[in-house]
């Protein structure tokens, strides 16, 4: 009957879509019938970072998006024919503006007026992919960012030409922002209109709509804990630099912000803090990655908030810290509905990093590398968390229209996940539990983690238990059909790529020596088998996932409660003469 239901309903969600993209590229063609800016109001500030690394790569000819590589040198970025939808939205947001404007030189200059004016040849009269609210917000707002960088030693006519395409933009978002999808991609339509309104000369009039627009947005989306319905951290902190650039540009205009907005930016700044890890960076949760290195810190500073006491989950994540060493556990149901679209299949999952140097990690978001790697990735086994007889604890179900394209929604989610903090004279400790495994196998996962507090100790129990009578049913028949072989679990922690991992003590233990010098040892109580597997992680900005190791504990529930218990402790210190301040280079491959 749901079956059915889903059938019938697809060719209305269908037709809507049609509708909406083709009342989309009517206004963007609209948008040019009135007279266009000519001048800014004020002299627009740089806010957006980019990484000069990626701008120079750009300069060689090394043009690479969302997991694909085209080498063209001399070539423009839009004789490239995009291989998929995220490489579109990715060269048509302008986003690699702020590589090119963090190499700042003269050819970085060149190269961006010759792109630029290639797309305005190209698109600027409201064709082409690029015309979304999304996108024609983040571009409006790299283009006005960057003002001084792209029209230096450019002439009257290339001056006009942009002119008149900001003011298309900006006339265009004000009449199609509403057709955004919530969440980041609102955000992005209105703080785009409220950038330009106040920066572009007669656009005035776009101020009023769009800083109603981001108020709205904030008391839709933002909920009182600080946290997005999606959970994804990285989406969060755009979101909340979009919020402060738009809140800091309002102030020096002296115009008032909506409320909402400014409470919002209080209310997500603590959140943000509490899913960072040592190392500056994000959790790597729900299709978020770590950010680019220092947004964080820079979005946190610009912001103003200033640092308070936070108790209890964050966004749904209970974070431990202690010493140089922070943990970070998803302890909360996945994202719901719509929401969904990105979430992963990760409760009680967590990251351990120490210092600077991240130690266990979940495999990521694996959208750059294709739709296989995507659904890889969203999955229970990529997770450092327990996997029951191979099933995740949330399934992919059907699938959902977002942006420009249909995705798998999470479905059978755990529905009641519990958690309790508690902090010792001498540890701090977590104890978490979900039912994602009891419509299946009739176990609920419980697991109990407790930290040093020098940072330089944890210890861990994972139990899958039947505990209620239904469960216990449900525990037995399933045994049955197992004829008494019990149901197989494993307890898996996956290890970032720069971990140094070699099986120990004759195969009792694993020591893994981190990239500092320092040494953690991993050991078990000898209930489960432990192995050493290849595992991958999945990082933004890489043409492929990059080859890591993991480690399992394997075992079977024959019993209504079996216990697995770990411990991870440092054995080694950074060596003294070493301060691990390099920092990392991006590379392309």
């Amino acid at each position: 009957m749901a079956a059915t239901q889903q059938a019938a309903a697809a060719p209305s969600v269908g037709l809507a879509q049609r509708w909406s993209q083709g009342m989309t590229r009517l206004h963007a063609r609209l948008s040019g019938l009135s007279r266009g800016a000519t001048a800014f109001v004020s002299q627009p500030e740089p806010r957006s970072i980019g990484s000069p690394h990626r701008g120079r790569q750009l300069l060689a000819g090394n043009l690479m998006f969302e997991g694909h590589l085209f080498e063209a040198p001399g070539a423009s970025i839009w004789q490239i024919e995009p291989p998929d939808q995220p490489f579109r939205e990715a060269v048509h947001s302008f986003a690699w503006l702020d590589d090119l404007a963090a190499v700042g030189d003269s050819r970085a200059r060149r190269l961006a007026q010759s792109w630029l004016a290639d797309w305005i040849a190209r698109y600027g009269t409201g064709r082409g992919p690029g015309w979304t609210p999304e996108l024609a917000g983040r571009r409006l707002i790299r283009w006005i960012n960057h003002a001084l960088f792209l029209m230096a030693g450019q002439d009257a006519g290339a001056r006009e030409a942009y002119f008149r395409a900001l003011a298309r933009q900006a006339r265009f978002l004000n009449r199609r922002w509403k057709s955004s999808r919530p969440g980041l991609p609102r955000f992005e339509a209105a703080a785009g209109l409220v950038s330009a309104g106040l920066a572009l000369e007669g656009m005035e009039r776009l101020v009023k709509p769009g800083v109603r627009a981001l108020g709205a947005e904030c008391r839709r989306s933002i909920d009182s804990e600080g946290g997005l319905p999606t959970r994804n951290p990285e989406e969060l902190l755009e979101v909340f630099t979009l919020l402060s650039w738009a809140a800091a540009v309002l102030d020096a205009a002296d115009r008032p912000a909506d409320p909402a907005h400014l409470e919002a930016i209080s209310r997500i700044a603590p959140t943000l803090r509490a899913l960072r890890h040592s190392d500056g960076g994000l959790a790597r949760f729900h299709g978020g990655g770590r950010g680019a290195p220092g947004r964080l810190d820079h979005a946190l500073a610009e912001a103003r908030v200033r640092p308070r006491p936070r108790s209890g989950p964050a966004m749904g994540f209970v974070r431990l810290s202690a010493g140089r060493t922070s943990l970070i556990m998803d302890a909360a149901p996945p994202p719901v509905t719509e929401a969904s679209h990105d979430g992963h299949a990760s409760t009680l999952a967590f990251e351990v990093t120490s210092g600077r140097r991240p130690l266990i990690v979940n495999c990521g978001a694996g959208g750059s590398f294709g739709e296989a790697w995507r659904r890889a990735g969203r999955a229970t086994p990529s997770h450092s968390t327990v996997v029951v007889d191979g099933y995740s604890s949330s399934r992919l179900g059907p699938t959902g229209w977002t942006g420009n394209r249909y995705r798998e929604l999470l479905v059978d989610r755990p529905r009641r996940v519990e958690t309790q903090q508690m902090s010792g004279p001498e540890a701090f400790e977590l104890i978490a539990s979900h039912d994602g495994y009891v419509q299946s196998h009739g176990l609920t996962h419980r697991r109990w983690l407790e930290l040093g507090r020098d940072g330089r100790h944890l210890a861990g129990s994972d139990t899958l238990g039947a505990f209620g009578e239904g469960e216990r049913i449900r525990f037995e028949h399933l045994l049955d059909r197992t004829a008494l072989r019990g149901v197989p679990f494993d307890v898996r922690f996956h290890l970032h790529p720069e971990v140094d991992a070699t099986l120990d003590m004759g195969g009792a233990a694993v020591s893994l020596t981190l990239k500092s010098g320092e040494v953690w040892v991993f050991r078990h109580d000898g209930k489960a088998t432990l192995s050493l597997e290849t595992s991958v992680y999945l990082e933004k900005g890489r043409l492929k996932p990059r080859a890591t190791k993991q480690i399992v504990l394997s075992s079977v529930v024959m019993d209504y409660a079996t216990q697995v218990d770990w411990s991870l402790a440092k054995a080694q210190e950074t060596p003294t003469g070493l301060r691990d301040l390099a920092e990392d280079e991006e590379p392309v491959h």
